[in-house]
């Protein structure tokens, strides 16, 4: 089973590690394109207008200057560079070893930059969401749609697919055909609505167990089965998505 998590606006920048190499990451079909996107980025962020066009403000002007300098900021594991919720739930370095090897294997991360990464590929600290329209190349989903297709199944290889991203980073590229996607609704005096946090949070301890007990789930049935073993209440909302209810 192939599990593709969302980035994180927030990352940890590392301290040390060597410069990025695009040929060096997973997923080489992708190369092209990321550079193309490097590129775009790193002269965009030399500029006064990248700001606006980034959609970041004064308090994130050290970003804007990393941006600048990707080429030379020291690198490590996507996993411990993205930060925020989710990651903050999985928690990456508190997993043993069996439970990281697997993940190691059957996590994907989207990235508005980089496309798809393994956990283990090697990358700076950067600040570009996928909604970005950036001059002279357009809009980030245009420039990932025709290749992350193909490389989604690549990795997942005939198995299935569990869906976390984000409605944004799905724009980048769908997922092959019978993949399950996942939302988590918070029930409160009868009622259900989707909370942020929550969502977020939830993910992050549903992949942790998943990753813990090595679960291999087939289809949606057999993941929502093995979800409800692990103490989750899901129920299925149409063929391709579970929900998961909070109560």
């Amino acid at each position: 089973m192939l599990i593709v998590l969302p980035p994180s606006e927030g990352k940890t920048r590392p301290q040390a590690g060597p410069p990025l190499d695009l040929a060096g990451l997973s997923s080489p079909r992708l190369t092209k394109t990321r550079e193309q996107l490097l590129n775009a980025l790193v002269r965009l962020s030399g500029t006064k207008r990248a700001a606006e066009i980034l959609g970041l403000g004064p308090q994130q002007a050290d970003d804007i200057a990393r941006n600048a300098g990707l080429r030379d900021e020291p690198t490590a594991a996507a996993i411990d560079v993205y930060t925020g919720v989710l990651y903050g739930e999985l928690g990456w370095s508190d997993l043993d070893a069996a439970s990281q090897e697997r993940g190691r294997s059957s996590l994907a991360i989207a990235s508005a930059l980089f496309g798809l990464l393994r956990p283990h590929d090697l990358i700076p600290a950067y600040r570009m969401s996928g909604s970005v329209t950036l001059p002279r190349l357009g809009t980030v989903a245009s420039r990932w749609k025709p290749v992350v297709p193909a490389a989604l199944a690549d990795l997942a290889d005939g198995e299935l697919v569990l869906d976390l991203r984000s409605g944004t980073y799905v724009a980048l590229g769908q997922a092959p055909a019978g993949s399950v996607t996942m939302r988590v609704l918070t029930e409160a005096n009868g009622k259900r609505s989707i909370v942020s946090h929550s969502n977020k949070a939830t993910k992050g301890r549903v992949v942790r167990q998943l990753l813990a007990e090595g679960v291999e789930a087939k289809d949606a049935d057999s993941l929502a089965d093995a979800l409800r073993d692990l103490g989750w209440t899901v129920e299925p909302s149409g063929p391709a998505r579970l929900d998961v209810v909070l109560r």
